[in-house]
């Protein structure tokens, strides 16, 4: 079944139009080595590009906790965009990279109508994934190396903050790694009953600080968190980070 678009999986082709000029070319494999936003006011200042950039998983959730159903579908997200499209254009201005799982880049290629969801020449995307395609678009890398090195070199790099698209198992490699900084997740008003999960289970405890909230007037909620610490043992967590997801 071929998968609708959804407000979110819309963006790359709107952005792209406003800051890209022609399609991407088709490059050979290139495999990475072991190499404040606030709600209400998005601004983008200096300190961005000289402080600690932040990993932000900025993505929507059905009432009942899902991001997808179990086939992957995101029909349920279409849906009349708000005006402003609840904030997207200007979060999407306080980052400068993408980090994707690789079901979720699968599946945005399918939105995509079949090409790599580019959001512009000056987005780098990392996709995780343990076997990479022996060609990738430009703009696009491949990695296969733990989570917590990983992020500590992307973080050592100037540049704006980082947006970690999903799906539910990176964010989770990530979160478990202690390498989640923020949430802001829009809470759609619709239950979907079953499906994928915003952060992939296991048992955890990470303790979340409210930094804000806004209600849209279709109902869409935006709750935006700050990670405040993980309750489980370093070392089970340090084990963790040698892992990452599809």
């Amino acid at each position: 079944m071929k998968m609708r678009r959804s407000w979110i999986a819309a963006k790359p082709r709107a952005l792209r139009n406003k800051v890209q000029g022609p399609k991407s070319n088709v490059q050979s494999q290139k495999t990475v080595g072991v190499a404040d936003v606030g709600l209400g006011h998005w601004t983008l200042d200096k300190q961005i590009l000289m402080s600690g950039r932040k990993i932000i998983v900025y993505i929507a959730t059905s009432a009942d906790g899902y991001i997808a159903r179990a086939d992957g579908n995101v029909d349920w997200l279409n849906r009349p965009r708000t005006s402003g499209d609840y904030g997207m254009g200007a979060f999407f201005k306080t980052i400068d990279t993408i980090l994707w799982g690789r079901k979720t880049y699968g599946t945005g290629k399918e939105m995509n109508e079949g090409t790599a969801p580019v959001y512009g020449p000056s987005i780098r995307n990392y996709v995780f994934t343990r076997r990479p395609p022996k060609r990738h678009p430009e703009g696009f890398e491949f990695v296969n190396e733990p989570v917590a090195e990983f992020a500590k070199k992307l973080r050592s790099r100037p540049g704006k903050n980082i947006w970690m698209m999903g799906g539910g198992k990176i964010i989770a490699s990530f979160l478990d790694a202690g390498e989640i900084d923020e949430f802001i997740i829009h809470v759609i008003p619709v239950l979907i009953g079953e499906g994928i999960p915003l952060i992939a289970p296991r048992h955890r405890e990470v303790n979340l600080r409210l930094l804000g909230a806004r209600d849209f007037p279709d109902g869409v909620v935006r709750l935006h968190y700050r990670v405040e610490g993980n309750e489980e043992s370093k070392d089970a967590v340090k084990s963790r980070s040698r892992r990452h997801a599809k």
